[in-house]
């Protein structure tokens, strides 16, 4: 009989022979031991973990003979049968060579006749997600009440790719990569039953190439047996994989420990002499310094480890590097690998990210260690000292210590001008009420809400309490209820262009825009009132002069503002402008 491989020889025959998916075996097992198996299953994951070996088992524990079983005997002529393929109750189909709808279509017309010898017809569809989408339309009305006597049973590599109504109608079962502890075990007992010395090191190294996957981890077992003939080795196993010893990524970890790029390009050089690839060592580097971070990190979780060796030498290695460092290590080389499926030029990625990695600082863990210890006294007095002043400042007490004292209106307007900074125009002003007219005033009022709904938000709310008080023909006086809006209008010389150049659109003129606090305003309109109420009488004005046009305009604007004052302490003004706004209320004489 002619040579057959590993993976074929040793395929499980058993659910106990299976190694790991413990999740799937149970359901199964119980499912066949209750007699609560249903029509349809859906087995999914990656390659090489067991998909179709469980297809198997389970068809034979379903027609075992011996039957309801939770393992099928493999000793009744139906087991032996569908073990061997002569079966014609259990039928495999592979849809990545027979993916149209003609095939199917005959499956469908076979599916109503009994089996020939056995309890149940079982079809196993591998690669079910190679079909077509017409055949999958086929498949889709017997897949969901097919006869009695059929059990489906459809594998795949990739359940993205199926539509969603053939999911719906299966029981779903997921795969998961198979652990290389568990990878360790199976090859041990393949290579005891063949009488061939292992080598637990040589078998590490083939479980971490084979990636999760049984399949592939026993064809490189056949490899690496051929290869090295009588005595296995760690050396025979690293050149057929294609892996990296430990030697190799201590030494790279100790060059990068010393920043020494010579020796790192190097040995990365020497590597890909070797037809090493560049994104399976870079995968190899990510691994190794996950070693080393959990060695820093958890160190008693030695089983964890699977490039790196739990050896004193690699242990003092990660513990020369901070935390930080692996972090940033992981990252830059994770970032390459994805980098690198865009690119024919792996190698050059590769070097780069070595490099950025040599440049990374911070890599012995040995670091300053401060001493805080003279700080604390003096940070616990300044905590009474703030906890004390805010006592003070809950009662009212001054926080110079001093005994609290009268405080007149004046001085607080004249601290709280300090405080802002901002000192009012009074002569510009003073010069806007000497030529200033009600008609002025009246007509940037009339456009106040139109220019209010044009501006910016963040401008508009710096006028929420503001008004324009006094206007001549050339400037008008704008008065803010806080300092604090005043000052920050002041400063803001976008505001006010934007501002002039809307009320020039608005009015055909152009003002300029004196702001001034509403204390200040107060101050100053009170001084004009008293200046032109203390002029001579009109009997000595006619012995000196006539009265001149800007003094006419004065008196005028004094009379609007003595009307407007008189107006705003009208209780029935006041309640209008608390319901509309001082802007939108407009006071006429009858």
């Amino acid at each position: 009989m002619a040579y057959q491989a590993f993976y074929r020889v040793y395929r499980p025959q058993s659910f106990a022979e299976m190694s790991g998916q413990a999740h799937v075996k149970q359901t199964l097992q119980n499912a066949l031991l209750y007699n609560k198996t249903t029509h349809a299953y859906l087995f999914n994951g990656p390659r090489g973990t067991g998909k179709t070996s469980a297809a198997k088992i389970f068809a034979k524990a379903l027609n075992c003979e011996r039957a309801p079983v939770s393992e099928p005997c493999n000793e009744c002529e139906t087991c032996k049968s569908i073990t061997n393929g002569s079966n014609t109750d259990v039928i495999e189909f592979d849809a990545a060579s027979n993916s149209r709808v003609e095939e199917i279509r005959d499956i469908i017309e076979k599916v109503r006749f009994a089996p020939a010898n056995s309890r149940y017809k079982v079809y196993i569809i591998d690669e079910v997600h190679m079909l077509s989408n017409s055949a999958f339309n086929a498949l889709l009305k017997t897949l969901e009440e097919p006869p009695a006597h059929v059990v489906f049973i459809l594998a795949t590599t990739e359940p993205h790719k199926l539509p969603l109504t053939i999911i719906s109608r299966c029981q779903r079962f997921d795969f998961k990569r198979i652990t290389a502890t568990d990878i360790v075990d199976r090859m041990n007992v393949v290579l005891t039953d063949s009488g061939i010395p292992s080598n637990d090191q040589a078998l590490k190294v083939i479980a971490q190439a084979a990636a999760g996957g049984m399949r592939d981890a026993l064809s490189m077992l056949d490899q690496v047996v051929s290869f090295s003939g009588e005595e296995m080795t760690v050396e025979d196993a690293l050149l057929v994989t294609g892996s990296i010893g430990q030697d190799v990524f201590y030494q790279l970890a100790e060059s990068l420990l010393t920043k020494d790029v010579g020796k790192v390009l190097t040995l990365l050089e020497e590597l890909m002499k070797e037809g090493k690839d560049a994104v399976r060592l870079t995968e190899d580097l990510i691994t190794f310094f996950r070693d080393l971070l959990l060695m820093n990190t958890a160190p008693s979780l030695d089983e964890l480890l699977e490039l790196a060796s739990g050896e004193e030498k690699f242990k003092q290695l990660a513990g020369q590097f901070s935390v930080d460092t692996l972090y940033r290590y992981i990252e830059i080389l994770s970032a390459t690998q994805q980098e690198m499926r865009y690119s024919n030029h792996t190698k050059v990625y590769l070097e780069t990210a070595l490099l950025k990695m040599t440049q990374v600082k911070g890599s012995n863990t040995q670091q300053q260690v401060v001493d805080f210890s003279p700080f604390e006294e003096k940070i616990a007095q300044l905590e009474r000292t703030v906890m004390a002043l805010e006592e003070q400042m809950k009662q009212g007490l001054p926080t110079n210590g001093a005994q609290p004292a009268q405080v007149n209106d004046s001085q607080k307007r004249q601290r709280l001008r300090t405080q802002t900074g901002y000192k009012a125009p009074s002569g510009r002003i003073q010069e806007v009420l000497k030529t200033a007219t009600k008609q002025d005033i009246q007509l940037i009022k009339s456009h106040w809400a139109t220019m209010m709904a044009q501006l910016q938000k963040s401008h508009a709310a710096l006028l929420n309490e503001a008004e324009p008080v006094a206007a001549s023909a050339s400037a008008f006086v704008l008065k803010f209820k806080y300092d604090i809006h005043c000052q920050m209008a002041a400063d803001n010389q976008t505001f006010s262009s934007v501002f002039t150049q809307l009320l020039l659109n608005l009015s055909g003129k152009r003002y300029e825009i004196l702001f001034v606090p509403e204390e200040t305003w107060l101050s100053i309109r009170e001084e004009f009132i008293r200046h032109k109420g203390l002029k001579p009488n009109d009997s000595e004005s006619n012995a000196d002069s006539e009265m001149n046009e800007t003094e006419q305009a004065a008196d005028e604007m004094l009379t609007f503002m003595q009307e407007e004052q008189a107006a705003t302490e009208d209780p029935l003004v006041m309640e209008a402008e608390k319901l509309f706004g001082k802007e939108f209320v407009e006071i006429h004489d009858d």
